[in-house]
């Protein structure tokens, strides 16, 4: 390991962190609010860490594969921990590990929290909770991999620890300019939402910090309702924009470079809305009986079935409430997830194509023992490496939720409280079923459950194997 290189960049992302939290501190003087202050102090306590990690420059070595994954696992814990800092110095959240535990959720794009009374926080740390899902939507190290020197090595090695999917592709030669695409997307898509938002009657700051749920798919609410109070319009809009937003990106590109063809004909995306459209349809018939007229059954199946295969977590019905049919296809939708390259959670729809197709070719394999096939997807041959890969992230994946769900039945809840609440974090969804419902909390977990819920929402937001890395002795050791 180039420790160099590590504390290099361990000082820009504290660096970066005490620039984000000039945010929140001037929504809190903007309130007249004296915890504001405490956004203040802890960005001077960032500002001088990252200074002194960056005191100097490594001469040598490179920012590579193991490197990257290294760097973004150990950036993630600490931004976590450091961001945790303003809610206990402000009281907003008194204990630190529930603390760290609501700004893990947060830049993990989970929205579990451990917050009983949402309204009692100030308006700096509510602008603060919700912010860090737009910082952790996109990733903040592939904002940051455009605009560091990266000391040798490529910069795409920061990438592919951090987005989402089974690989991670340049959609132009430069790196930067990739960057700024995805980006340009994403801020442009939070634009639009926010000004429909204002338009639909909510004032800037909900407006914002909805907006920064919904597109980086996090569902941190400033209500205690979440968004159940709300107008059936801008939950329509929400929405809307959370299916947005768990769409691959590359699809947008593709838009923007009018390659039409290519964007409708994605498979991925293609399976994406069908089954949102599937689910929407088997639950409204399912719940009915629950509502008075077509469009509200509608409207809530749709925001439900969008909010959790997207893995944002917004909320405008109990649906622990609903039958049993209606909650094991929101499970289902849960396992299932958004599309690779996009900021949503889950399993995601390239892998579940991956692994629909692997099974196939397996069967014909045996059928006709003789014949070579091939895994395609787009019209592509995929490499085996890719299949390889899916198959053993799924493994990976099957093994962290069955160790943390033992863990976390050390506490004594229910089988369907300690499932969900594992499968809720690990997938970066939000909320569970029963005693993690829509309504809930995961307050009530010991601090070794919480401990491990934390280390699942870090690992399910960074595809696993860069949490895993960080664990292992092997990875600590210096290079030669």
């Amino acid at each position: 390991m180039n420790y160099g290189v590590v504390a290099y960049i361990m000082g820009w992302i504290l660096k970066a962190e005490a620039a984000f939290m000039v945010l929140p501190f001037v929504v809190g003087l903007l309130y007249r609010e004296y915890s504001t202050y405490s956004y203040l102090i802890t960005a001077g306590i960032c500002l001088v860490c990252g200074l002194l990690l960056n005191i100097k420059k490594p001469k040598k070595g490179g920012l590579f594969l193991k490197e990257g994954f290294f760097v973004v696992a150990l950036g993630w814990i600490i931004m976590s921990v450091f961001g945790a800092i303003p809610f206990v110095i402000s009281g907003d959240i008194e204990r630190f590990i529930d603390a760290v535990f609501e700004t893990a959720s947060g830049f993990s794009t989970t929205g579990s929290t451990i917050l009983t009374d949402v309204e009692a926080m100030s308006h700096a740390g509510l602008f603060w909770r919700s912010f860090t899902h737009l910082l952790g939507g996109m990733g903040v190290f592939v904002f940051l991999s455009a605009l560091l020197p990266m000391l040798g090595g490529n910069p795409i090695n920061l990438m592919k620890a951090e987005s989402t999917g089974p690989s991670v592709d340049k959609l132009v030669p430069r790196m930067k300019d990739t960057v700024k695409i995805l980006y340009s997307i994403y801020l442009a898509m939070a634009a639009t939402e926010c000004i429909i938002l204002l338009i639909c009657g909510l004032d800037l700051f909900e407006a914002l910090c909805t907006t920064f749920g919904t597109v980086g798919t996090g569902g941190f609410g400033i209500r205690n309702d979440s968004l159940a109070s709300l107008s059936p319009a801008v939950q329509w809009v929400v929405t809307i924009f959370m299916i947005l937003s768990g769409v691959n990106y590359s699809m947008y590109f593709l838009i923007l470079r009018k390659k039409f063809k290519q964007a409708v004909t994605l498979e991925e995306v293609r399976l994406y809305l069908f089954i949102i459209v599937l689910a929407v349809v088997a639950i409204s018939f399912n719940i009915s009986h629950l509502y008075p007229t077509t469009s509200e059954t509608v409207r809530q199946a749709s925001f439900q079935v969008g909010t959790l295969i997207t893995s944002t977590g917004f909320a405008t019905a109990d649906f622990d409430l609903w039958p049993e049919f209606s909650k094991a296809v929101l499970v289902f939708c849960m396992f299932m997830g958004a599309c690779a390259g996009s900021t949503g959670g889950g399993l995601k729809m390239s892998r579940i194509l991956i692994m629909i197709k692997s099974m196939k070719k397996q069967i014909t394999t045996l059928i006709h023992p003789r014949a070579v096939v091939k895994v395609r997807m787009d019209g592509n041959v995929l490499d085996d490496e890719v299949v390889h890969s899916t198959m053993v992230y799924v493994s990976i994946f099957v093994s962290i939720f069955a160790i943390s769900t033992l863990i976390v039945s050390l506490d004594g809840n229910d089988f369907t409280t300690n499932f969900t609440a594992v499968l809720a974090t690990l997938n970066n969804m939000g909320p569970g079923l029963n005693k993690v419902g829509p309504t809930c909390n995961f307050s009530f977990f010991s601090d070794l459950s919480k401990l491990t819920l934390i280390f699942d929402m870090l690992a399910g937001r960074l595809e696993l194997l860069p949490l895993l890395l960080i664990m292992a002795p092997k990875s600590w050791r210096k290079n030669l």
